[in-house]
């Protein structure tokens, strides 16, 4: 099993930025497939960046350019750094992992999230 760990979240102004963090233990990161998710109240939950096994990354539109997700294999750590950001960018950030499979398959492994604030 894996556990994750979110940590970073925070209110911020608009235009500031904040790196959000995902502790990983009993698995390492190098061999997951990896995610940030967000929530915003009244609206389903979006995929927001994520990293296969080989590092490849894709993020969704509205935060290309302005966030990056990255992977620490010393620190079994993964991350997003967000810049730029928007008041539509509010809402609950889970770090989401996948052991075996694909990573087209989705995740099945996730945190409780935290809680990110961004005001205008």
């Amino acid at each position: 099993q894996v556990q994750l760990v979110e940590s970073g979240g925070g209110s911020v102004q608009a235009g500031g930025s904040l790196r959000l963090t995902c502790a990983v233990s009993g698995y390492t990161t190098r061999s997951l497939c990896m995610g940030w998710f967000r929530q915003a109240p009244g609206k389903e939950r979006e995929g927001v960046a994520h990293v296969d096994r080989e590092g490849t990354t894709r993020y969704a539109d509205s935060v290309t350019g302005r966030f990056t997700i990255s992977k620490d294999t010393a620190k079994n750590t993964l991350y997003l750094q967000m810049n730029s950001l928007k008041p539509e960018d509010t809402g609950m950030y889970t770090c989401a992992a996948r052991i075996i499979g694909s990573c087209s398959w989705g995740y099945d492994h996730w945190g409780q999230g935290t809680q990110v604030t961004v005001s205008s």
